[in-house]
């Protein structure tokens, strides 16, 4: 097992020679042994350019390559750190909310508004998080941050969960999401995303949201 939850704000990574992790710039707070860091300007594993951090316009924020013979701590800002551990299938995550993971996932990237229709491109705007969602698919570990902690919340066929948009951290399944509004048009000015927005998650699954909805 590459992570190990030190507390709910740290994460230990053993790294052993001959793979690789990946971890979000800045997330290293200590570290034993011969362990190299290099950016990563592919943003990890499959080629694909890293959505991590702001991602403006024309504007890349490499990921770290981390190699050697030795272990890690990652945290980072003070956040609270959750480890999702993957069997096979594929977690939806917001890019910014990525600490580290085991470079023998597959990464990639997720228009939302491909899941969603028009409204999905809808919520990237609401929750200030991007119009993009990070992919990772296949067997291993990722450590993700958000805010007040992390709850794991079932999705199935006969029961759809509606998320707030900013309390949003991941899922996993063969889920679809769609935002609708809560509100009228008219009475969603000046409300917050929470009054005026709901992401509904259905299928089979699980959404895993944090217990604030402060922005990282």
């Amino acid at each position: 097992m590459t992570f190990r939850e030190i507390n709910s704000k740290m994460v230990e990574a053993t790294v052993v020679p001959g793979q690789r992790l990946f971890s979000q710039r800045g997330a290293m707070l200590a570290y034993r042994g011969e362990v190299a860091f290099t950016p990563n300007v592919q943003g990890g594993q499959g080629g694909v350019r890293s959505m991590i951090g702001r991602r403006l316009a024309n504007e890349d924020t490499p990921l770290m390559t981390v190699e050697g013979n030795g272990t890690v701590l990652f945290g980072h800002g003070g956040h609270h750190v959750q480890v999702i551990r993957l069997t096979g299938d594929t977690l939806y995550v917001e890019a910014d909310r990525l600490l580290a993971f085991e470079g023998t996932l597959q990464q990639g990237t997720m228009f939302l508004g491909s899941q969603g229709g028009v409204m999905g491109m809808v919520r990237g705007q609401v929750s200030g998080q991007g119009l993009f969602t990070t992919t990772l698919k296949g067997h291993g570990a990722v450590a993700v941050m958000a805010h007040g902690g992390v709850f794991e919340v079932p999705i199935t066929p006969q029961r759809p969960v509606h998320v707030d948009p900013q309390a949003y951290v991941a899922h996993h399944g063969d889920v679809r999401n769609k935002l609708s509004t809560a509100l009228g048009w008219r009475d969603m000015v000046g409300r917050g995303s929470g009054e005026a927005f709901q992401l509904e998650l259905s299928g089979s699954g699980a959404v895993f949201v944090q217990a604030s909805e402060e922005k990282l």
